[in-house]
């Protein structure tokens, strides 16, 4: 798997004329050697592939990155990376820009003597857009302990708990199941708290008669997974109805129109428009979904501005809402990966009305 994702890469690097390419993101260093420690760089040239690390290392190092030279760096690894550019006659090294502080820009600079820096925009990113079979099953395991959580935490919801308590249950869950942590910090938000797109789990009282809102995911194996569902405690108002099947029709329709072929733009509008044309357009303001991988917010995104046309192997979420400061708010979120047809559903938890007296 490894070989493969350093030929793809090495075409990229032949189609803009790149001799040699520095990796410094930690998460791209992980997709390309499967190394997991927390320090380390990849080096990538057409005839060598050289992970690049420290003394604490050397033996996790070429256990888990297969198919690379494993070398100890210098104390200033551009020193290193010196040696083997000048040895191997290359001149021109390119790098990840968005990674790159301009202080480490000037630095490496002045260490790679007589290298010229090229920037590139985000190729190893490229390559993690599709995601193969092993990394869509690991996805899968990774949405099916998300909707066990769901389901463990229904079972234990109940007017008085804190937030924060349902947040601190759902770590614990995940964890205990495999899970190295939630994808992201928990939220939980009820009662007007959950009008907050991102309320995080707070202080406050679960009361009654109120929506709670729950966004969590489970980090497992190095990919995650992320799920909302908004559930109803104590007697639901007809506005708690109303708004809820509205964003329920929204999804649904999203899901089953979403495709390869549409851009993000044209999967955002799907669910969007069912809002709009129930008088709640203003009150939905952030975008359809978002790409999902090894980090919890990738490409392509399903928004306004998603240009990025979906393709088969692509993870996205699809999480419509509808957001009324003072009142509320509802968010159902699935996972899918788009299929050579259609897409295909990732979370399964049940999304009718969940009521709990």
């Amino acid at each position: 798997m490894q070989q493969q994702r350093i030929n793809r890469l090495r075409s990229i690097m032949e189609q803009q004329g790149l001799q040699a390419l520095l990796i410094t993101n930690a998460t791209n260093r992980m997709y390309m050697t499967g190394f997991t420690g927390s320090a380390g760089y990849v080096l990538i040239t057409g005839q060598r592939a050289v992970l690049l690390t420290d003394f604490r290392y050397m033996t996790q190092a070429p256990q888990q990155a297969i198919g690379y030279e494993v070398v100890e760096h210098a104390p200033n690894p551009m020193v290193t990376i010196l040696d083997i550019l000048t040895g191997a006659g290359l001149r021109k090294l390119g790098f990840e820009q968005q990674d790159l502080t301009y202080a480490s820009y000037v630095s490496y600079g002045k260490a790679l003597n007589g290298i010229d820096l090229v920037p590139t925009d985000k190729l190893v990113e490229t390559l993690r857009l599709i995601k193969d079979d092993t990394e869509i099953a690991i996805m899968q395991a990774a949405a099916d302990l998300a909707d066990r959580t769901f389901s463990h935490i229904l079972g234990l919801l109940k007017p008085g708990l804190k937030e924060k308590d349902i947040a601190l249950e759902i770590e614990m869950f995940v964890r205990k199941h495999g899970a190295a942590s939630t994808s992201f910090e928990t939220i939980v938000a009820s009662g007007e708290r959950s009008a907050l797109p991102h309320g995080k789990a707070s202080d406050r009282v679960i009361g009654t008669d109120e929506f709670v809102k729950l966004d969590f995911g489970a980090y497992y194996q190095g990919y995650c997974s992320d799920i909302t569902r908004t559930v109803v405690l104590g007697k639901p108002a007809d506005k708690h109805r109303e708004i809820y099947g509205i964003v329920l029709e929204a999804q649904l329709e999203a899901l089953s129109r979403i495709r390869p072929g549409m851009t993000g733009r044209e999967a955002d509008a799907v669910a969007r428009d069912v809002i709009k044309r129930h008088g709640y357009g203003d009150f939905f303001g952030h975008g359809t979904g978002h790409g999902l991988g090894m980090e919890i917010h990738e490409a392509p995104r399903l928004s306004v501005q998603g240009d990025i046309v979906l393709e088969p192997g692509m993870v996205v979420t699809v999480e419509p809402g509808i957001y009324l400061p003072g009142f509320g708010g509802v968010r159902i979120e699935d996972d899918i990966v788009i299929t050579e047809n259609g897409n295909r559903r990732l979370t399964q938890s049940s999304k009718d009305l969940i009521v709990i007296p």
